[in-house]
């Protein structure tokens, strides 16, 4: 499948003429992201996950567009976008679906703890069609599964580069990228991923930067 990243922890998937695109938030170029999307999937609430206007109003403009996503996000985008509730469906853990022609398989269950002051809210990880998982903000390692590709949470106000590392060592997929970079300037993200690229290439991890735009076949 092709996989194209876009700014910050949104990516799209596509293969045999079908559209999956994950955690369109505001960070990222969401109009392009979703642009004949067939599928999408929300990790979490945090809007630069789900820009849920922008979701929303891709929602109410395509009749066939369906969207998967925890119960908060999937009720307050029930409330957004008239007319597609219908198309509008609910994950928990440990769950598998098909969407868009992919096959789903959810993990985890909260995000990571950004400060006991600040709610924990409901997280989930998606393995596409056994092979690229995307783990929103969280580092729950699927179980009992050979990831092929992982998409790295480089930054973020919940992780730091030991925690990052220590993921993709767990993980030990073969492939893995970024997602989730869009606070860092240029000389933290060579630091991070400098670091992510040396230890992980010892328990068998090439580790390749992706910019916003780039594409890969996985």
């Amino acid at each position: 499948m092709k996989l194209t990243k876009f700014t910050h922890a949104c990516v799209r998937l596509e293969k045999d003429g079908r559209v999956l695109v994950l955690d369109p938030g505001n960070f990222s170029e969401t109009d392009q992201a979703l642009a004949g999307a067939d599928a999408v999937l929300i990790t979490h609430e945090h809007a630069d996950h789900v820009d849920a206007d922008a979701v929303a109003a891709a929602l109410q403009g395509s009749a066939s567009l369906q969207l998967f996503a925890p119960e908060g996000v999937a009720a307050t985008l029930r409330g957004k976008a008239d007319g597609a509730a219908d198309r509008i469906h609910t994950v928990a853990s440990g769950e598998e679906f098909e969407a868009a022609g992919f096959a789903i398989r959810s993990f985890g269950g909260q995000h990571a703890l950004i400060h006991p002051q600040i709610p924990v809210v409901a997280n989930l990880g998606y393995l596409v069609d056994s092979n690229v998982y995307h783990p929103g903000d969280s580092f729950a390692i699927p179980d009992g599964i050979d990831v092929k590709t992982l998409l790295v949470p480089i930054h973020a106000p919940w992780n730091k580069v030991g925690e990052v590392v220590d993921f993709v060592i767990g993980v030990r997929a073969p492939k893995a990228f970024p997602i989730h970079d869009a606070l860092l300037n240029p000389n933290g993200l060579r630091l991070i991923e400098g670091h992510v690229t040396r230890i992980g290439a010892r328990y068998g991890t090439e580790y390749r930067h992706l910019s916003s735009g780039d594409s890969v076949e996985v």
